[in-house]
Parts: C-alpha cells; sequence; structure tokens
C-alpha cells in the first residue's frame, strides 16, 4: 500500500482511494460543465418568468383586443393602443432589410468570387471591424448627416422618418451580412466550382446557380442576423425615428415620423412611476418585442434546418405517418392549407375592431394563400415569374405614394420586362451586365460606410484633440470639459462584465463541444442560447430592472450594470469557446487518452490550451460589445453627469455611450462635445475588435493542423 500527503496534510490515500477519485471525476466534471451551459436557458426563463410577472397585470386592466388593435397610444389620457407602434417595427425593419439584404448578398459575392486576394483580405478585415461599431454611433451620424440631407432633399423639417431609420438600420446591419455571406460563400467546396466549369457554364452561372444555392443556409442566417439586428435596436432609432406614435398615413409613406417598440420603451421609461400602469404597458411591449424575437429565432432554426437538409440531400422525415389511413386526416392534409387560411380569416373577422380592417385584414390572409397556391403548382422554370410579380407589386405599392400610380406601375412593368429580358441574352452579355450590377452595388456599400466613418472622424478630430478633453471633467452638463470619468466608467463596465460572463461562457462552451450529446436536452440548452443571444438589449435592461432592482432590491450601481451586460454577452461567449474547442482535431484527444489521461486531463490540459485564442477573441469581441451599448445600462447602471471616478461598485457611473445619447439628444448645444465623444467611442471599440482579429490571424498563422 502506498500513501501521499496532500497539502503536506496528514490526509492519506490508498490506492483504491486514488483510483475511485480518478474513475469518477469525469462524471463530476461533466455535470459541473452542464451547470454553467444551463445557466443560459435559465436566464432566458427568468426573463420570459419576470417580464410576464410585472407586465402581465397590465392585460387585466387593458383587454388584450385593446392593447393589440388600439390606434392611440397615449397613456397619459388612458388609451394603450399598441398597434401603431408594433407596425412601424415591422415597417422600419422590412424597409431596412429591403435595402441590406440584396446589397449585402452582392457585396459579399464581390469579395468572396471576384475581388483580388489581397482587397478580398482588407476588405473582410474592414468589414468585420466595421460590424462592432456601436449602434449610438450610427443614431449621431444619422442626427448630424442623414437626417439633415433627408431634410434638405424632401423640404421636411428635421428629417426625423421611417426612411432615415431605416437606412441607418440597413447600414448598420450591412457588415454583419457581408460578412456572414461571405463566409458561406468562401465555404462552398472549390470542386463544386470546377464541376460547373467543367461542364461549359460560365463564372456569373456558378455563381448564382451552384454557389450561393450550396451556400444558401449561411445566407439564410444573415437575413435572419439582419432582421434580429433591425428589430432590437433601440438607440438609433431614439434619435432619428421622431418617436411619433402613429401609423404612416398613407401606410406606405416612408417620410412620415414614427415609433418602434424598442425607442418607445427608452424614451419614456426614465419619466414614469414606478408599478404605474403606465410603466407596466412598456413592460407589456418589451414582452411583444420578446415574443417577436423569439418567433424570428425559431423560425430561422427551422428553415436553416430545412435549407440545410435539401442541399445535402437528407430526406425529411415522413409527416402524418400514422393519420395517413383514417379518411378524415386525408382530407386535412389534402386541404391544409385553404383550412388553415379559412381558421386564421374567422380569427382576423372576430378581433379586429371595425368592418374595414376586417376586409383588409381577411382579402390580404386569402391573397397571400393563393399566391403561395400559385407558386406551388407553377412549373419550376416559372416560379421565378410569380417572385417577381409579388415583388414588384409590393414595390409599385411603396412607389405609388411617392409619384403617383401610373408612373408606380410603369416604372414596375419597366423593371419585370427588364428581368424578362435579361434571362433571354445570351450568357456571356449576362455576366456582364451582373458584374457592372455586383461592382456597383459593392462601391455604393462601401461608400456607405465609409461615409459615416469620415464625418464621425471629421467632426469629431477637433474636440478630441482639444487639452483636457480626454483627461478633464464634464461641465454645464456635458457641455464644455472632457469625458475622463465617461470613459473610466466605460472601462470599469466591460471589464466587469467579462470578468463575470467568461467564466460562465467558457465551461459552457467546453461542456457543449466535448459532452453533449444530441438528445433533446442539449437541444434544449442550444436553444436557450440562441434566445439569448437573439434577445434585443432593451429588453436585458428592463430584465435587469424588475430583477435585480425591483426584485433583488440592489441599487441602480455599477454591479448592476455588470450583471446586465455579462448575461447579454454570455451567448458570444458561449458559442466563441464552443467553435473555437470544436476546431481542435480529434487526433489531439486520442493521443492524450493513449498516454493514459482522462478525457478531463486531456481537455483541460491539451485541448482548451489549444483553443486559447479563439476563446480570447470572443472575449474580446464581448468587451467590444459591452462597451458599445447603451440600452441595457441606461436604467441600471449610469448617471448623468459626474465630476469624479467611482470606485464601490454599488454606486451608479457615467459611461460614454450614454453621454454621447444624451449629448444627441436632452442637451441643447451638445452636439459639438457629442461629436468628439462618438470618436472616441468608435476608436475604444475599434481597438479592442481590431486586437480580437489580430489575434485570430497570428494564431491561424501559427497553428499546424
Amino acid at each position: 500500500m502506498t500513501t501521499e500527503t496532500v497539502f503536506d496534510q496528514k490526509i492519506y490515500f490508498n490506492d483504491k482511494d486514488l483510483s475511485y477519485l480518478k474513475k469518477n471525476r469525469d462524471p463530476v466534471v461533466k455535470w459541473i460543465l452542464f451547470a454553467f451551459a444551463s445557466i443560459a436557458t435559465v436566464f432566458v426563463f427568468l426573463i420570459i418568468i419576470f417580464l410576464f410577472i410585472n407586465g402581465a397585470p397590465f392585460f387585466i386592466v387593458v383587454p388584450l383586443n385593446d392593447f393589440f388593435f388600439g390606434t392611440n397610444w397615449l397613456p397619459g389620457a388612458g388609451d394603450y393602443g399598441a398597434l401603431p407602434i408594433i407596425v412601424d417595427t415591422l415597417l422600419v425593419t422590412l424597409g431596412a432589410i429591403i435595402i441590406a439584404l440584396p446589397l449585402g448578398i452582392l457585396t459579399a459575392i464581390f469579395i468572396a468570387e471576384l475581388a483580388p486576394p489581397l482587397l478580398r483580405k482588407v476588405l473582410k478585415f474592414v468589414i468585420e471591424i466595421l460590424a462592432g461599431i456601436p449602434s449610438i454611433v450610427y443614431g449621431f451620424f444619422g442626427v448630424i448627416i442623414l437626417n439633415t440631407w433627408l431634410k434638405d432633399i424632401f423640404g421636411m423639417h428635421d428629417g426625423k422618418s421611417w426612411l432615415s431609420g431605416s437606412l441607418i438600420l440597413a447600414i448598420m446591419a450591412l457588415p454583419t451580412i457581408v460578412s456572414v455571406c461571405e463566409d458561406a460563400i468562401r465555404a462552398v467546396p472549390d470542386y463544386y466550382r470546377q464541376a460547373s466549369y467543367a461542364i461549359g457554364a460560365t463564372k456569373w452561372q456558378t455563381i448564382r446557380k451552384v454557389v450561393i444555392p450550396a451556400g444558401m443556409s449561411g445566407i439564410t442566417a444573415a437575413m435572419i442576423l439582419g432582421i434580429g439586428r433591425a428589430m432590437g435596436e433601440t438607440m438609433a432609432m431614439t434619435l432619428v425615428l421622431g418617436n411619433k406614435f402613429r401609423l404612416p398615413d398613407p401606410l406606405a409613406n416612408m417620410l412620415s415620423q414614427v415609433a418602434v417598440i424598442t425607442s418607445t420603451i427608452a424614451s419614456t421609461w426614465g419619466p414614469t412611476v414606478e408599478g404605474s400602469l403606465e410603466q407596466r404597458s412598456l413592460l407589456a411591449l418589451a414582452i411583444v418585442l420578446f415574443l417577436m424575437t423569439l418567433i424570428v429565432n425559431t423560425l430561422s432554426n427551422i428553415i436553416l434546418t430545412r435549407v440545410q437538409r435539401k442541399f445535402t440531400g437528407q430526406k425529411p422525415k415522413e409527416k402524418y405517418s400514422k393519420l395517413k389511413n383514417i379518411k378524415m386526416s386525408q382530407f386535412f392534409i389534402k386541404y391544409k392549407q385553404w383550412i388553415l387560411t379559412a381558421i386564421i380569416s374567422i380569427i382576423i373577422l372576430l378581433i379586429l375592431p371595425d368592418y374595414i380592417s376586417k376586409l383588409i385584414g381577411a382579402i390580404f390572409c386569402i391573397g397571400l394563400s393563393i399566391v403561395y397556391y400559385i407558386y406551388k403548382i407553377v412549373p419550376k422554370q416559372r416560379k421565378i415569374l410569380v417572385i417577381y410579380s409579388v415583388l414588384l407589386s409590393f414595390l409599385g405599392w411603396v412607389l405609388s405614394t411617392w409619384i403617383g400610380i401610373f408612373l408606380a406601375v410603369s416604372i414596375s412593368c419597366l423593371i419585370f420586362v427588364s428581368l424578362i429580358f435579361l434571362k433571354r441574352i445570351s450568357t456571356v452579355i449576362q455576366q456582364r451586365i451582373w458584374f457592372i450590377i455586383i461592382y456597383g452595388s459593392s462601391a455604393f456599400a462601401v461608400f456607405a460606410v465609409g461615409i459615416l466613418i469620415y464625418y464621425i472622424v471629421v467632426t469629431g478630430l477637433p474636440v478630441f484633440l482639444e487639452p483636457g478633453f480626454l483627461t478633464g471633467v464634464p461641465s454645464n452638463s456635458g457641455r464644455e470639459g472632457g469625458i475622463f470619468p465617461a470613459i473610466i466608467g466605460t472601462l470599469q463596465l466591460t471589464g466587469g462584465s467579462i470578468l463575470f460572463a467568461l467564466p460562465l461562457g467558457m465551461f459552457a462552451g467546453i461542456y457543449l463541444s466535448e459532452y453533449a450529446k444530441d438528445n433533446k436536452i442539449t437541444r434544449f440548452i442550444r436553444a436557450g442560447i440562441d434566445n439569448l443571444n437573439g434577445t434585443p438589449s432593451i429588453v436585458f435592461g428592463l430584465f435587469g430592472v424588475v430583477f435585480f432592482l425591483l426584485f433583488l432590491g440592489l441599487p441602480r450601481s455599477l454591479l448592476v450594470g455588470i450583471f446586465t451586460l455579462g448575461l447579454m454577452i454570455l451567448p458570444t461567449i458561449i458559442r466563441t469557446t464552443e467553435e473555437s474547442v470544436k476546431a481542435i482535431p480529434k487526433s489531439f484527444r486520442e493521443g492524450s487518452l493513449a498516454l493514459g489521461s482522462s478525457k478531463w486531463q486531456g481537455i483541460g490540459k491539451i485541448v482548451v490550451p489549444a483553443a486559447i485564442p479563439g476563446i480570447v477573441t470572443g472575449a474580446v469581441l464581448g468587451m467590444g460589445r459591452s462597451a458599445g451599448e447603451t440600452a441595457p445600462i441606461m436604467f441600471t447602471a449610469v448617471r448623468s453627469h459626474s465630476t469624479y471616478i467611482t470606485l464601490s461598485v454599488l454606486n451608479p457611473v457615467m459611461a460614454l455611450t450614454y453621454h454621447l445619447f444624451r449629448l444627441s439628444n436632452e442637451v441643447t448645444g451638445g452636439l459639438e462635445r457629442a461629436a468628439g465623444t462618438a470618436l472616441t467611442l468608435l476608436l475604444l471599440v475599434l481597438i479592442l475588435y481590431s486586437f480580437a482579429f489580430i489575434i485570430r490571424i497570428r494564431y491561424e498563422k501559427r497553428k499546424k493542423w
């Protein structure tokens, strides 16, 4: 029998004890990691529970019908009709996606397939950096530049409008869409292209008929990410929309001032009384927003699964296998589309408040069903004509509010004829035309993002270079002095959030990569992480209020801001850790096991150290996002003005993002100082993101597997 001492204490283990500990260490570690991975899902449920607990009493006082279909939002007068706000949210998001998605896909095609190697690397690096620009910086650009342009071009009062919001959201979503689409296109194996060239296809035919379909999973993911980014944006929309609680008149009038859910919450939460019906109405809006993003995330998972199944040759599971022999079931299966259409139409007729809206809703529902039926029955080569017809009809409807029905119909018909003509000309001319369109779209996308950076630098540099701006304290409500307390507060929030989120995210990512099996529990955990990742930042802010401030009784402070930001960046760290660990070759694990190591020893001493650069990259990306967020901390952690540095975690702090928001929106004459603050924030976040990408590049050069 052998004995060993532990830390020189008189604690002895025999061979049997040591063997038992070694044998049972891995299951213990597995359950610990499982607990960390479950935390994200737990917080998803906590968000749902606490939002519903605090928001549901509103619906006891205000009927659902009045809330969802009322057209007047005047809480002070007791009117809580949220229909204009919900519809405006969908319209602004739709406008942004219509602008950003084609530009993003075409720019991604240029970078992945047409650009020279050196230019491709430069553009890819720049676009990934631009994806980290804080949303408040985009909002500031909208206030000082975009709204001014729209005001001068269209003769508007101040330029705030649905069009301004959609344009800003499109510019914001563009780097993300381009980056994800480019990754998807580059991931298509080269032999796909070579096989296409071998049978005589042109480069454009190969891109359109081989590369894009093969990368459709990633392109679809980019579209969903763009929708989620647009739907959940808060601070930029608060600055550029005008926040008028009304429907556009007419509905396609993009020059109308509107208000989305996020801007409504951000602009009206502050003055509300705790526990009042007005405050609960804002929580009800947050519930609606959370459910909307939940639906988007769920649909994205379904779409991605179907797309991947289609392009990998997997057969879908047979549906209705147990019911196919029952006559009644056969009837429902055969006519399920029309039965669902009838049910939805009846629901619309029952819940909508007036006859006109009932008629319009029913016609719209039936019309969509008819279009879908036509799309299913027409031959495959004619399906594109149905898509063209629907899209151009929508375009004509939008243009009719700007230039009249006759010109709108004429332009739509001209575009339709041009698209048909384009399909009938020679493939060489088709390629030249499409390449011109791709080059032009890429140049426009780069110009749109580049001009934002240019104006931020030009307007902010004189203030940024002033002596004492970076080292002094603010005075006269921020119109004078420096921003040193805001810089330190931002670093405190950023550093604290990463210290909170990094251990949880690392252990959860390791569990999902190394221990999790493909079962219902694992899928449930992944769904929780995905939904947490897609939750709008303003919802995190409200959760921080109702959970940490109201339920736990913590004061508005640095600590609450750290917890709220940490929850927000947790999914990013989990995902980057999981992917980094998965990227380590399986041979590393096999070699460790062959030398007698346990599974956890191999993971802890071989796999994780090899994945450290990727984990560090995720941590730095999380820090960049923490530094650039406003909505999660504006109600939980920040103060508007401070002449000293906060050292206690139980006191509020200044932050660059909130300081910029106040100077842009609330402080008269604060735009000059706001420009310097925007440049400072931009440089801070871009430095963090650049650091992350430099780590990744050096790691890719050094790795030998």
